[in-house]
């Protein structure tokens, strides 16, 4: 397949961004640079982010990392013209990336305000663990209270054992790259309305967006629901004994071979006849009953102890090619080191050399591929001196304001055609739906949606519906010549096609990118799979408990002490977060568009999502071979650093101490004077000698008090820590409804009022709320678009139906259906809780 473009020019070549952040904010500046933008990062000595943990050679990889790609430029805050060196910078700049104002520049009088009304072009997106308003506005966060204070750490884990953070920096990565996003939303906004604004930007509203949100949508596995409605209360359900394995999980089993481990995903009857065949002739799991997934579940344990004594003697490889024979989704978990020479990443360019310390470090390059190459690392961080600071791009006249009005979302005149299926084809087309986009979900009876699948057959389940919400559905059969006519009809009049099927599969159809740019060269096309476009491995299975595997994520996500301890069982990771990386690259894309008439193709992996989000943990396992294993709790460089038990029933919270100041409030808040007259433990490497006892006497001291006790004494005193949020608690938390994180989505099939998140937009003026609408049912809209922008008239729109090529549903606001919907949802819901209380008393005996 073509899919390069005719423009030889990066997506944001001209984009001019100030990066004044202290450890918060790098991650956003270099996604922004990946995609073209020019970025001058001011730093200081105190700057957190220059000595970040891990070194080689006394060089932080993490700063090198995310320096990658970016101008350093060393200054002196409390110099007066240095200060006035960066007044000019920001008065030439599109973006001001912040996560807070240096003291020296508060003194001087800086403030968010004051730099809005001097500069009122400028986008000022202001980077902050809780934001600047909200009655958390003041806390300070670590990685692990990000995790605890989002719910992600209540659903991480096993019952039983402690919660189980997940590996590297997952909160720190993955909400930098929703920043990019929000930073170019913004800018597009400015380039139509001509001012600028400050984006007031939550890390923590983010995580509980992306990583695994609450009420978000969800897996098929889950039936049509949202996780607040499938686990409410409790955290993961497992076995208190070791080996076995939690019920939530129990589609996705990891099994020991002859080299290592291997994951498998059985889910549809046609892949459990092949399973079974697998096993032989004599297993007593024959009977087609077995072929429902809840008769398998209540005899879980005895086949997989089946499976088990059929994969003990070979290997990884051997497994994986007699699943690829017999269709059936299974995956290596693969070693990190292993990964740095896979065919598959080395054709597609993935990992890179950099330079450490005059060690030649590999490190994946980038997140995706544009137009048919890896935009990602080009050169190290380059030092810049601070006298000679000045942006070199030149910038893009401003467009002719539009007549839309300043209430207009940013993304009104865009129209997406969406292909995408299930969370992160379903989320990517809603991110685009809430900023105002027309967007129009093509799909039939015949190849439907599996996010639709919901156990009360709903025709629009809440998970459809928390994914779909805003979008058109048009029921149009791609398999017929007239269809495919239609479809290019809708192209030559849209912007953006968005898809994530197997790769291939757009060609086989006829709708790949190069045939579309024929049609009309200004045409954006996303595709997202699991391993990318390209590559030896490019048609492999597109599960997500399989792609965490064959990265190393699942062998990371693991309890140190326990071989089969994995905890990435219940995650839906990296969909939500795909889904921006993706859309993110499609607005550079949209923005590059307005100087170059050309559209382009984007090619996204969610494989290479997963380990570039885990670029640090890599670049160091090549440079400290080992170093890239399963840590849990206890942070490596840090301590006290971990997740501590409290007063209460399975209570938990996060605690970080990284700096002296931090240690110094730990000890005046327990009221440790001995700790702090101990010169052992003035400095870090002291209180990481001593951590089994210092994390034991905090251990102690926090079982006495609840966890929402500790995190307000402990912020009291400027040290981070968060009290572990389960979902049963997420609505009502009055953090994030004073920042009007939820809102409410009428979607009449419910039966009900549900709440849904508040469309990712940071709190600013210069872009408006989204409006909630609902989700289509199938093809409800098939006849409008027909006839509004195909042209078709009645008559020829009957015979479309009459002979298949256009499929006309019903509407999803018939109030007669909504209480008959009601009506089975109950039902349903008591089903659902039958079933899963005889799981757990079958796994809890």
């Amino acid at each position: 397949m073509d899919i390069t473009s005719d423009s030889s020019e990066l997506p944001l070549q001209g984009l001019k961004v100030v990066e004044l952040c202290h450890r918060r904010g790098h991650i956003t500046g270099r996604f922004l640079a990946d995609l073209g933008a020019e970025i001058l990062s001011v730093v200081d000595d105190n700057n957190e982010a220059l000595n970040a943990a891990p070194h080689f050679e006394g060089q932080s990889l993490r700063f090198a990392v995310h320096s990658a790609n970016k101008q350093v430029i060393a200054a002196k805050f409390t110099v007066k013209r240095q200060q006035n060196t960066i007044r000019s910078l920001l008065a030439n700049a599109d973006i001001l990336l912040i996560d807070e104002l240096p003291a020296a520049l508060q003194e001087a009088g800086w403030s968010l305000a004051s730099l809005h009304a001097d500069f009122p072009l400028l986008i000022i997106l202001s980077i902050r663990d809780f934001g600047l308003r909200g009655p958390y506005k003041d806390f300070v966060a670590s990685e692990s209270v990000h995790m605890a204070m989002s719910t992600v750490l209540s659903r991480s884990g096993r019952a039983g054992r402690e919660p189980l953070l997940p590996p590297g920096e997952m909160a720190l990565e993955t909400t930098g790259v929703q920043g990019a996003w929000l930073a170019l939303l913004a800018y597009w906004q400015r380039r139509r309305l001509g001012v600028g604004d400050v984006l007031d930007y939550s890390i923590n509203d983010a995580l509980a967006q992306i990583l695994d949100p609450g009420i978000g949508s969800s897996g098929s596995a889950s039936a049509g629901r949202t996780p607040v409605e499938v686990a409410p209360h409790s955290r993961p359900l497992v076995e208190a004994e070791p080996g076995k394995l939690p019920s939530v999980a129990l589609m996705y089993p990891v099994f020991k071979c002859a080299d290592g481990s291997i994951r498998l995903c059985v889910l549809n009857p046609r892949q459990w006849q092949a399973m079974s065949d697998w096993l032989g002739d004599d297993h007593p799991f024959t009977d087609p009953k077995y072929k429902e997934a809840r008769n398998r579940l209540l005899n879980i344990d005895k086949i997989n102890a089946r499976i088990a004594a059929v994969f003990a003697d070979k290997t990884r490889a051997e497994l994986a090619e007699q699943g690829r024979q017999r269709g059936i989704p299974i995956a290596p978990l693969a070693k990190p080191a292993e990964l740095f020479d896979n065919t598959h990443f080395a054709e597609r360019e993935f990992f890179t050399a950099i330079d450490i310390s005059g060690s030649q470090g590999r490190v994946p390059a980038g997140y995706l591929c544009v137009d048919g190459r890896r935009l990602g690392i080009r050169h190290a961080a380059r030092p810049l001196n601070v006298n000679e600071a000045r942006f070199t791009s030149t910038s893009d006249a401003m467009p002719e304001g539009s007549d839309m009005g300043a209430s207009a979302r940013p993304l009104t005149g865009i129209r997406v055609l969406d292909l995408g299926v299930i969370v992160a084809g379903g989320e990517l087309g809603r991110m685009f739906a809430d900023q105002g986009a027309d967007v129009i979900k093509l799909e039939n009876k015949s190849f439907g949606d599996g996010l639709r699948q919901s156990i009360d057959n709903n025709p629009v389940s809440i998970s459809f519906a928390q994914a779909s919400r805003g979008k058109r559905s048009l029921g149009l059969n791609l398999r017929s010549d007239q269809g495919k006519a239609l479809f290019y009809k809708l192209v030559a009049q849209s912007d953006i096609v968005l898809s994530n099927f197997k790769p291939g599969t757009t060609e086989s159809l006829g709708i790949d990118y190069a045939t579309l740019k024929a049609i009309n060269p200004r045409i954006i096309c996303a595709e997202s799979s699991a391993m990318g476009s390209t590559g030896p491995d490019a048609k492999t299975m597109g599960y997500g408990p399989l792609v965490r595997a064959s990265t190393s994520l699942t062998g990371l996500w693991r309890y140190p002490d326990q071989d089969d301890g994995y905890g990435d069982g219940v995650t839906i990771y990296p969909d939500h977060f795909v889904a921006r990386v993706s859309s993110t690259a499609i607005l550079a894309k949209l923005i590059q568009r307005q100087r170059t008439g050309l559209g382009g193709f984007v090619d996204l992996s969610q494989a290479e999502c997963i380990m570039t989000a885990l670029g640090t943990e890599f670049l160091r396992e090549s440079l400290e071979p080992g170093s890239m294993v399963a840590k849990g709790n206890q942070h490596e460089f840090d301590a006290p650093n971990s997740i501590f038990q409290c007063a209460g029933d399975d209570q938990w919270c996060a605690i970080s101490v990284s700096t002296t100041a931090q240690w110094h409030g730990l000890c005046n808040a327990m009221e440790r004077n001995d700790w702090l007259a101990n010169p052992s433990y003035s400095t870090s490497d002291g209180r990481l000698a001593a951590r089994n006892t210092i994390e034991e006497m905090v251990s102690s001291w926090c079982k006495q008090h609840s966890p929402q006790a500790i995190r307000d004494l402990l912020q009291e005193h400027g040290v981070p820590a968060g009290d572990m949020l389960r979902l049963s608690e997420f609505l009502q938390n009055p953090h994030y409804r004073a920042r009007g994180y939820f809102r409410v989505l009428h979607q009449p099939t419910a039966g009900r009022p549900l709440p849904t998140e508040n469309g990712l937009v940071p709190h600013c003026e210069l872009i408006p709320e989204p409006k909630i609408r609902q989700a289509p049912a199938r093809a409800e809209h098939s006849r409008e678009i027909a006839t509004t922008l195909l042209g078709v008239s009645e008559a020829e729109f009957k015979n479309l139906v009459a002979n298949k090529d256009i499929e006309q549903g019903h509407s999803a606001s018939k109030g007669a259906r909504t209480q008959k919907y009601k009506t089975m949802a109950i039902s349903a819901a008591m089903t659902g809780v039958l079933q899963l209380a005889a799981i757990r008393g079958k796994f809890e005996k």
